[in-house]
């Protein structure tokens, strides 16, 4: 059972200024090009490549995600985003602790070189041959460093596969063995005995694959009008679509980059009587985001635990609205935290905790009722995180973050709290096991 069926109904609330890791595979296409490949593999346009299509996708998607971030966040265009996304990064990995205390010229290179990879490089690809292949050589070599410095699911292995268009045969003929009775050989008289073959007499079948595939490459340009204006726009929107067919889209990834990580933390206890000072609340652990502050941050890319995520959207700071502030009479935006109100799916949570639902439990690591009955009480508890400095005081005693409280993101509640709650929600009401 998914994580959305467990926690059924789901209201997530994700406010556009925050990064949303919208994630979206689109398909790609293989190209035969007939004739002969040459004994050393030299040209180009010879052998089996892959379509310009994806060579434009990964271009494009990386445009994208440039454009998002010189438009959004301040701190992109000061070049100090960098200071802050290792520590508030959906799930950190243990290289991004370390990343994290690298000094600041570190972090203005990195984000001058995302701009650089995302803004500069893509148009590589209309610069020949091999200005070509450096993009994909360089946009590789940036996902592979994404995918070293944090857990951002499968999002950086498929950015990778488009940019393996950019390479042809010249370039990997390297990696395949030469010579007579060889791999290269053997494709060249392959190839060399299909151009001898008379040409196929166009057919009623082919005729109609092409006009399907013309009128296919028709929608698919109309369908881009909006999607590439908007991409041209200042007003550039980050995730959306812009048809209900839904086959093109726009996406684009840490537009905003918080600069404190917030962390929602459950809590249960088996006391009769919550509101007691002598009241035992003991924290459940999720399988990756942080929580025990000894537990090294985990490594689980391309793997994506969605639960996680969705703690991580759930303890954003949010923006006050203009309403908010006129009466505060502030000139800008203020974060204030988030709570259940923003959440409602975490308040059905909760209630599989309070019955100690497998399920539920299934996608959590640690559960500090194991083997007991279920706690009478759960809670949960908004604190700030930040990294432990390695070496320091902190670090000695085996903490890998630090944190301080809040205050409370929602109340303490019972199982029987929670029934008027559900029955006006049209939830099911969760019975003990």
């Amino acid at each position: 059972m998914s994580v959305l069926e467990m926690l059924q109904p789901l209201v997530l609330k994700v406010q556009p200024s925050h990064e949303t890791q919208t994630l979206r595979a689109e398909s790609l296409r293989l190209k035969h090009q007939s004739g002969p490949v040459g004994e050393q593999f030299a040209s180009d346009s010879e052998g089996i490549v892959w379509s310009c299509d994806s060579q434009g996708q990964a271009g494009g998607d990386a445009c994208r995600h440039g454009l998002i971030k010189i438009r959004g966040d301040r701190c992109w265009r000061d070049l100090t985003c960098m200071d802050f996304h290792y520590e508030t990064q959906p799930v950190p990995n243990p290289m991004a602790y370390f990343l994290h205390r690298s000094p600041w010229w570190f972090h203005h290179f990195e984000t001058f070189s995302n701009h650089f990879l995302e803004l500069v490089v893509p148009f590589f690809v209309f610069l020949g041959r091999r200005m070509c292949v450096l993009h994909g050589a360089l946009q590789i070599l940036f996902q592979v460093v994404l995918i070293i410095s944090g857990n951002l699911s499968f999002l950086n292995w498929l950015t990778i596969v488009p940019s393996l268009a950019c390479f042809d045969d010249a370039t990997l003929g390297f990696l395949f063995p030469a010579g007579p009775g060889g791999l290269k050989d053997r494709v060249l008289k392959m190839q060399e005995e299909e151009t001898r073959e008379p040409q196929a007499p166009l057919t009623c079948g082919r005729m109609a694959r092409r006009t399907a595939n013309l009128a296919l490459g028709v929608l698919i340009t109309w369908l881009s009008i909006p999607v590439v204006v908007n991409l041209l726009s200042p007003q550039q929107v980050m995730n959306s679509s812009f048809n209900p067919l839904r086959i093109v889209n726009t996406y684009g990834a840490f537009g905003s980059i918080t600069k404190e990580r917030t962390e929602v933390i459950l809590q249960g206890t088996a006391s009769s009587n919550a509101s007691s000072p002598d009241a035992e609340w003991e924290d459940y652990e999720f399988k990756c985001k942080p929580g025990n502050l000894r537990r090294r941050p985990c490594l689980i890319s391309p793997y994506h635990y969605r639960l996680d995520w969705l703690m991580w959207f759930a303890a954003f700071q949010v923006v006050a609205t203009n309403v908010q502030l006129s009466l505060l009479c502030v000139p800008r935006p203020l974060p204030t935290p988030q709570t259940y109100e923003h959440n409602e799916w975490i308040i059905h949570l909760a209630g599989k905790l309070l019955t100690n639902d497998a399920q539920a439990l299934s996608l959590l690591a640690f559960n500090p009722f194991a083997g007991r009955a279920p706690p009478r009480w759960v809670r949960a508890e908004h604190y700030r995180y930040k990294f432990s400095r390695p070496g320091g005081r902190h670090a000695a005693e085996g903490k890998w973050w630090i944190r301080k409280r809040l205050g409370p993101y929602f109340p303490p509640l019972s199982l029987q709290d929670l029934k008027g709650y559900f029955r006006s929600r049209e939830w099911p009401y969760p019975e003990p096991s």
